[in-house]
């Protein structure tokens, strides 16, 4: 049954890997629905499949077989041109580690996904600037990679994310790297930005604060997910 709330629908996922002596089955008639504007998270035991998770429900990897229904289109039937345009347009990638450019500024990190589909270099320049400000780094437009701390650099990656207007964050540990202090920053960040952008999130975490400000929380387990305390 179609909820008309839903922003995304995982229905009967399955994925596998093969290992040099055998098969690997990491998501085993997964479901997972995600609703507008809601955040949810995932957590589980290292190795169990989250990053997995977060792969093929952003497209960066394919499942083996299931569907998933975002905004009612099955993302399965899309052709490389199509998923890529969905990649950049609908999805905001949030990693572990924020895989900045070491050889570019900040404004320039935030600027390349809208260069990517888009050649207004001023236009993107005004926008990566106004996310940035957003986020907290109005003043660290100039600063390359390696003069910023790590929650600073993560902060550009959020700002990265958001740059084409993403309707839903994947975020993959986003506070895995920080100190608690820090982490309780991203927190909040991610609280406000949701807020004030009705955004979703799908957060695979280790860290139960930053779960805890979910509406949803789930645990991988066994290739299924299960809510949390069930």
């Amino acid at each position: 049954m179609n909820n008309g709330n839903a922003l995304l629908q995982a229905r009967d996922l399955h994925k596998s890997y093969m290992s040099a002596t055998r098969r690997i089955d990491v998501l085993i008639g997964l479901d997972l629905e995600i609703l507008r504007g809601k955040m949810v998270a995932v957590m589980g035991a290292s190795g169990v499949g989250k990053s997995t998770l977060l792969h093929v429900l952003g497209a960066l990897d394919g499942a083996d077989t299931g569907e998933i229904l975002f905004e009612g289109e099955n993302i399965r039937e899309y052709g490389p041109e199509k998923l890529a345009e969905f990649r950049n347009r609908k999805i905001g990638f949030v990693f572990q580690m924020h895989h900045l450019l070491p050889e570019f500024n900040t404004l320039e990190n935030v600027m390349i996904p809208h260069l990517i589909r888009e050649y207004d270099r001023k236009a993107a320049s005004l926008r990566a600037a106004a996310i940035l400000q957003e986020v907290g780094l109005g003043d660290r437009l100039d600063h390359r990679p390696g003069q910023l701390s790590g929650g600073e650099q993560q902060r550009v990656a959020i700002a990265r994310a958001l740059v084409r207007e993403p309707v839903l964050i994947l975020a993959d540990e986003p506070t895995g790297n920080l100190d608690e202090k820090t982490s309780e920053s991203i927190f909040r960040l991610f609280r406000e930005l949701h807020a004030r952008r009705s955004l979703s999130f799908l957060i695979a975490t280790h860290n139960p604060d930053l779960a805890a400000i979910c509406d949803s929380v789930y645990v991988l387990h066994e290739g299924k997910l299960f809510p949390k305390g069930v």
